[in-house]
């Protein structure tokens, strides 16, 4: 062997020697080398991994044992749960944010209640009663007629179980769904009521009337088949708080105020009208419709017959529909003429399909808590959207027989009217006649529930914060429930509405008393 050889076997058992070691150091370099180190490559790392978790598992902190509860009585069997699952109140901390409700709920939930509706929940908390309460808070600001109630009580108490369940115990009638729009049996017996309130100036169709829950189910669908979101209405001011609510909030209907001032004795004239039709087309506003009330409500005057046409050729003229509040058309104690916005259609070549009348029995029959209301309208897409409408404000079954039965009975209705209207009148000229010797006078007027009262004498500031003032001492130190002028759109200060239908004639001077205690307390405004 030659000297170059033996070098070259020493490098060769010396490089052998190294590779073996390196395989024991690192494995998988005899996987490269291959000479066993795919087995080792693979034992270790896994023994290495499972040392690990040994190791892990005996170190880790052991949870806290439960509980022991006090022994039972009954010893019950419960099955071991080998792991037990804690329930996290996670959703608090992952949705911190509350749902959202519509951009409409929040634009009524937003809006701050006026005086009118601040009044009825005060009522709630302190109702006068005169024998258990006779220092509570008198109502006067609910067009509420509580005059006739002794009759309809009597006649209730003969005729309402017959009337609703009829001689022969038939419940299907009252149990079963019923047209939306009402009983065609109503529908005739409310429009012979209607003529007989209007003293058979106007003769009323059944077949276009739409029953509804109420006049103010009425007025809301009248507004969603006239007119669309954004659209206007022109309504005369001083008008009822109430139309706010029923025009605007579900349909979206603006109102554009026509003032009417006292100097005109608050009368409608066909110049204002057309300056605010004028000024709303300016502002981009469609007017679809002007809202009149005859009555008058808060005002109490009626609307004539010259007016009416002259109203009915403005529309005309603007291409508007015209909703006319009948409400009020059998509550009179003056002796100027009602005259129907039907009757105008009726006699003359005016275009019937503009005019839709709303009435209410709620209040010529004093029967408030019936809620029973009507649309009277030639229109025959109106009248086919309110019949279908109506399914949201029907009214009940049950008060639907009760007033068929009501309104046959000729007798009855006959002397209720009469009767409400002597009362009305003897009520209204002692509470008129009360706040005269106060000081005090109303505008005259000849039917519904109200008088509209110039207090304007006791306000510290002709504005509408001194009207406020003097509101919240009428509710605050007299008790008495009333309406700004400001809660009616009114552009004049100081003239109030009072209700004097809902007390009665001995509860007049206990009225009179608490407004003077309030008037010495006021100084005239400079």
């Amino acid at each position: 062997m030659t000297k170059s050889d033996r070098t070259t076997t020493e490098e060769t058992t010396a490089s052998g020697g190294s590779a073996t070691a390196m395989r024991v150091i690192v494995p998988l370099q005899g996987v490269v080398q291959g000479r066993g180190g795919l087995v080792l490559g693979s034992f270790i790392p896994c023994a290495l991994f499972y040392f690990l978790q040994l190791y892990l598992k005996r170190n880790r902190s052991q949870p806290p044992p439960p509980p022991v509860s006090p022994p039972a009585e009954t010893p019950v069997q419960v099955p071991e749960v080998a792991h037990e699952l804690v329930r996290i109140h996670s959703r608090s901390v992952l949705s911190p944010r509350t749902a959202l409700v519509s951009s409409r709920a929040n634009s009524i939930a937003k809006q701050a209640d006026s005086p009118y509706y601040v009044g009825l929940r005060r009522e709630s908390e302190d109702l006068f009663d005169d024998s258990s309460n006779p220092d509570g808070v008198i109502q006067l600001g609910l067009a509420e007629n509580t005059l006739c109630l002794d009759l309809v009580q009597d006649w209730l108490v003969e005729n309402a179980y017959s009337s609703i369940i009829g001689p022969d115990l038939i419940i299907h009638g009252i149990a079963t769904y019923q047209p939306f729009d009402g009983l065609m049996d109503l529908k005739v017996a409310v429009a012979g009521f209607m003529s007989e309130a209007v003293k058979r100036s106007a003769l009323f169709n059944p077949s276009q009337i739409v029953l509804t829950a109420g006049a103010s189910a009425a007025i809301e669908i009248l507004s969603f088949c006239l007119a669309d979101a954004g659209n206007a209405f022109l309504v005369p001011t001083p008008y009822c708080p109430d139309l706010d609510r029923d025009i605007k909030w579900r349909t979206g209907v603006e109102l554009i105020p026509v003032p009417c001032r006292s100097a005109d004795n608050f009368s409608l004239s066909i110049t204002a009208l057309d300056r605010a039709f004028t000024q709303a087309k300016k502002r981009g506003l469609k007017v679809r419709g002007l809202v009149i009330s005859n009555a008058s409500n808060p005002v109490g005057i009626l609307l004539n017959r010259e007016t009416l046409y002259n109203l009915l050729d403005f529309a005309t003229e603007k291409n508007i529909h015209i909703i006319s509040i009948e409400t009020l058309a059998g509550s009179t104690y003056g002796t100027e003429e009602f005259v129907s916005m039907a009757e105008i259609v009726d006699s003359e070549e005016f275009e019937r399909n503009r005019v839709h009348t709303v009435y209410g029995l709620s209040q010529d029959l004093s029967l408030p808590g019936l809620n029973a209301g009507l649309i009277y309208t030639f229109n025959k897409n109106v009248h086919s959207s309110a019949k279908k409408l109506a399914r949201f404000s029907p009214i009940s079954a049950p008060s639907q027989k009760l007033l068929i039965s009501m309104l046959s009975d000729s007798k009855f209705t006959k002397k209720l009217i009469e009767m409400n209207r002597e009362r009305l009148r003897r009520t209204y000229i002692e509470f008129v006649g009360g706040l005269k010797r106060l000081g005090i006078e109303c505008m005259k007027s000849n039917r519904g529930f109200y008088c509209w009262a110039d207090m304007s004498g006791l306000i510290r500031s002709y504005n509408e914060k001194g009207e406020l003032e003097l509101w919240e001492k009428l509710l605050n130190l007299a008790k008495i429930i009333a309406t700004p002028g400001s809660a009616c759109h009114c552009i004049e200060p100081g003239w109030f509405r009072f209700c004097f239908t809902t007390v009665s004639e001995k509860d007049i001077p206990r009225v009179m008393e608490r407004v003077q205690k309030v008037s010495e307390t006021c100084k005239p405004h400079s």
